[in-house]
């Protein structure tokens, strides 16, 4: 819905003075000038999100469900839309009081988050992320994920697993596991959407903010511990510390 703001409208009367003249009470009649109306301009109608719904229409389209993966031409589908999104079109903007320059930054900076819709399929949501803060490594089980930085500059680390565990053949959480360095780069919006599929693309990964920054989300199907796609943190080891159990790879 767009509302826009209209101008006010100023409503003049001619009027009439009286003065008093020789204690007799006159009317004197006193030519009204003209007042010059300025042009008025054309309300500026603010600028309509209308890539979110097309967004969101797209994702009901996309996403079939737990245990089915877009295929590549739906994958560019949503990219095409992520592309072209602005921080505006999630009722964003660099000028607010968050995205601006602070001072020193003490203790740990607090990650946030606001979910714009979820359903059994799918999920929106923004990630913000003050200066310096982390999400530390985490998985996405089963999940496709794009994910769009919309303002700031991010430090981004991915793996995928050398290993894709399967099912039947379940690795105990506390097990180290080898994983292969997907990407290690900073990004500064705007920029490409980034895509990360159940066994590929750099399922697991880590933010760190170098500015404050936010960041769009779109996990089909989203995180669900009922249906075993509970989230699960990491930190990296250097295949150095196991070296008779990966003597062979290379960090």
């Amino acid at each position: 819905m767009m509302v826009e703001a209209g101008g006010l409208v100023e409503q003049r009367k001619d009027t009439m003075t009286m003065r008093h003249v020789n204690s007799k009470v006159r009317y004197v009649n006193k030519p009204i000038k003209k007042l010059r109306r300025k042009k008025r301009s054309k309300p500026v109608a603010s600028r309509v999100p209308r890539l979110l719904p097309e967004l969101f229409v797209a994702c009901r389209e996309v996403f079939k469900g737990p245990g089915n993966v877009p295929p590549p031409s739906d994958v560019d589908k949503l990219c095409s839309i992520l592309d072209r999104m602005k921080p505006e079109d999630v009722g964003l903007s660099k000028n607010l009081q968050f995205f601006k320059a602070r001072g020193a930054v003490t203790g740990t900076p607090r990650v946030t988050y606001t979910t714009i819709y979820q359903c059994d399929e799918f999920s929106l949501c923004i990630f913000f992320l003050p200066e310096k803060a982390v999400i530390p490594l985490h998985n996405h089980p089963g999940m496709t994920v794009f994910s769009k930085l919309l303002l700031g500059k991010m430090h981004i680390k991915s793996y995928d697993w050398v290993d894709p565990v399967h099912s039947e053949d379940p690795v105990p959480p506390s097990q180290p596991r080898l994983a292969r360095l997907k990407a290690d780069s900073v990004f500064t919006a705007p920029c490409d959407t980034s895509v990360l599929y159940p066994t590929a693309g750099g399922n697991i990964h880590q933010f760190t903010a170098i500015t404050p920054c936010a960041v769009l989300d779109v996990l089909g199907p989203p995180y669900s511990k009922e249906d075993d796609r509970d989230c699960s943190y990491y930190r990296d080891v250097p295949c150095s510390a196991f070296p008779s159990k990966w003597r062979n790879y290379s960090e």
